[in-house]
């Protein structure tokens, strides 16, 4: 079960052998090369394949352990590669991502994936559109493979994108939870740029080993534009990540201010509430000798007194903005 699919390309044409040993056999007779699709296999089930195809083991051990960032390794004549899909889930404003891994040799390709995208069948059916395309042999698939998953980066671009929309706007509501949400999306942002990134350097490896085996000059071009929209996507995070910063600095100078603007109100209030005690304290001392003591209105001179100067520091205050 853990084969999803096995099929022998000879000319750009499918077949489908039965069995591993006669998928060998089919591309030893007729040439043309093996596409194996494995899905979430078990150590046994992958030393099986491993086994049949020689695969080296440092690169199996890679790819049951997984956890492995976007890279290109020779092992002799035979490629392995790991490739970082992503997709955005809007709900939780979270960057899942998984991993698959490919094994190239002269004559096959055997992919191992861990997550439940790119859709791979979609990949070989687009490609089986195209015989000139997959007589190129294995690296046909894997520029199949990475076309897709790189296409499949832009819906995260956008998923992200409007939550920084929706972020801007929060900003200036007064709403204090903005700040763990800047957070939390500058993490996702940063998270998807080291999954991107790796790739121009694999990108740039793969153009290069075409160049210098003489391969078609369209599919190099068909591996550059993959790398084009590559540095587009990098380049789109690396902004994200500088507007979440900037959106932190200025939550920060805004909280700053709010809490600026309460302790003027604070202070503001505290020596409006400080002048009719200081009046009642002054003429609470019971000194024998005070002016006004014996006055008929000295008790409505102070009231009126301590009102006077309350509503003043009022108005005072609240032309400059304090209260």
């Amino acid at each position: 079960m853990m084969i999803v699919d096995n099929a022998v390309y000879v000319d750009g044409i499918r077949t489908e052998p039965p069995s591993l040993e006669e998928t060998s056999e089919t591309v030893r007779d007729r040439g043309g090369f093996a596409w194996i699709g494995l899905y979430r296999p078990t150590e046994d089930e992958l030393s099986a394949v491993a086994k049949e195809f020689e695969l080296p083991a440092l690169a199996v051990e890679d790819a049951l352990s997984g956890h492995q960032r976007a890279k290109l390794e020779k092992y002799g004549d035979m490629l392995f590669v790991v490739l970082r899909p992503a997709s955005y889930v809007d709900e939780t404003e979270k960057v899942e991502f998984g991993e698959v891994h490919l094994f190239l040799g002269e004559d096959f390709v055997i992919t191992v994936r861990h997550f439940e995208t790119p859709d791979l069948a979609r990949v070989r059916k687009r490609l089986e559109g195209d015989a000139a395309l997959l007589a190129h042999g294995p690296i046909a698939a894997l520029y199949g493979i990475l076309d897709e998953i790189v296409d499949e980066y832009a819906p995260v671009v956008a998923g992200l994108e409007d939550d920084i929309d929706e972020i801007e706007d929060q900003l200036f509501s007064g709403d204090r939870g903005v700040s763990r949400r800047i957070f939390e999306l500058s993490t996702e942002v940063m998270h998807f740029q080291r999954a991107v990134d790796p790739l121009k350097d694999v990108l740039r490896s793969l153009r290069d080993g075409l160049i210098a085996r003489e391969e078609d000059e369209g599919l190099r071009d068909a591996f550059r534009d993959i790398e084009d929209h590559v540095i587009r996507v990098t380049e789109r995070a690396d902004g994200f990540r500088q507007i979440l910063q900037n959106a932190l600095t200025v939550h920060t100078a805004l909280v700053g201010q709010q809490q600026n603007d309460e302790v003027k109100k604070i202070s503001g209030w505290a020596a409006i509430l400080f002048t009719p005690t200081l009046v009642g304290t002054i003429y609470g001392m019971n000194f024998r000798v005070m002016p006004e003591l014996h006055w008929a209105f000295g008790y409505p001179f102070a009231l009126l007194l301590m009102l006077a100067m309350g509503v003043g520091l009022y108005v005072v205050f609240k032309r400059k903005g304090w209260i």
